[in-house]
């Protein structure tokens, strides 16, 4: 998910309808534009069904794009969920202004902890 410094969702949604693959975007892309009322802002809610075919951190870029195409800058993203290893590298948590990132949000790891459990 990436969260906007607008309130705006039709902004979210324009650029939502730019990224996802069934309105000519980025392959295995799937997205919308929603309210995040709880902070008052617009995000894209995404589902990135093949990274391989399109990275994270190219999908992040096309965001970026978007957004300031439309006149907002993108104040940061997120991982809801689990994220496997191959699909984001170390350097890209800084560079995705990933927002409570941490380790335990990778995949592999959950799973490494569990099996020591």
């Amino acid at each position: 998910n990436v969260n906007l410094d607008t309130a705006d969702v039709e902004i979210a949604r324009r650029i939502a309808r730019a990224v996802r693959e069934s309105s000519g975007g980025l392959r295995a892309v799937k997205a919308m534009g929603v309210p995040l009322a709880s902070r008052n802002l617009a995000q894209v809610s995404m589902n990135l069904t093949d990274f391989e075919q399109t990275p994270v951190a190219r999908v992040f870029e096309a965001v970026c794009a978007e957004a300031r195409r439309c006149g907002v800058e993108v104040l940061e993203s997120e991982i809801v969920g689990l994220v496997p290893r191959r699909a984001l590298d170390p350097a890209a948590a800084a560079s995705l202004r990933l927002r409570d990132f941490h380790p335990g949000l990778v995949l592999e790891n959950r799973l490494d902890s569990s099996m020591l459990a």
